[in-house]
């Protein structure tokens, strides 16, 4: 945890700490700490807050703005099957969404200051307290400043009718995301495909953290070819 003279104070708020690390800041936010107790990112109590989310907000939030996009397009002249299929290639959408930006920014290289603090905020403190159950999904609020572009982009792309459902599908495929992301850290599945799930994402925190960026599905890592070897064919190598 030091790094040209520098050592991070895990009793103290960490946000503006990691930045210090420089190039040793890759090494150290892959260090996990196996803990239930998150640590403090901001010495004040309301930046703090913004923080911390529950899981279930994210269904509560989330599901009722589903429903009116859904429910959009059909008043506005869609036919149900067309509707489900909409929806289902939004939820496709955004595993490949959920994908890149695993793999591109959430894995991006840093070694700034500022850049080591953007990434850690981002996704390196969950890399650090995988098992932090409050800040293992989104805050609905900085979903809703990203829901923007994504929505004035499928409006430039789509008829006016098809994008609410198209919306609608990527928004739910997210809230099944960060529902089952929750899920693979926090529960404890006994049958397939969650059991084989919660064994692919722990391995990515814990034994190749550059393979195996798809947390829903490992559809994406089939196709681009991070899909993590196989414990055996490790060992071989």
């Amino acid at each position: 945890m030091v790094a040209e003279g520098f050592t991070v104070d895990l009793n103290k708020p960490l946000v503006f700490q990691v930045g210090h690390l420089g190039e040793q800041y890759e090494e150290w936010v892959h260090q996990p700490i196996v803990s239930k107790e998150g640590p403090r990112f901001f010495e004040n109590d309301f930046m703090e807050l913004l923080t911390r989310t529950r899981w279930w907000a994210i269904p509560v939030v989330w599901l009722p703005v589903v429903f009116w996009c859904v429910t959009t397009s059909i008043r506005v002249g869609r036919t149900l099957p067309e509707v489900g299929l909409t929806v289902v290639g939004g939820i496709l959408l955004w595993t490949l969404i959920e994908y890149t930006l695993h793999r591109f920014l959430f894995h991006m290289k840093t070694k700034s200051y500022w850049g080591n603090t953007l990434h850690y905020l981002l996704h390196g403190c969950h890399h650090k307290h995988p098992m932090d159950g409050l800040r293992l999904v989104f805050p609905p609020a900085a979903t809703a400043i990203l829901c923007v572009p994504f929505w004035n982009l499928l409006k430039l792309l789509t008829a006016p009718s098809v994008t609410p459902a198209l919306f609608g599908g990527g928004l739910l495929g997210y809230v099944m995301y960060d529902c089952t992301h929750y899920y693979l850290h926090h529960g404890q599945p006994s049958n397939d495909p969650a059991k084989h799930l919660k064994k692919y994402h722990l391995n990515h925190h814990f034994r190749i953290q550059n393979k195996g960026f798809g947390i829903t599905s490992s559809l994406w890592d089939i196709i681009f070819g991070t899909l993590p070897p196989s414990r055996t064919s490790a060992k071989n190598n």
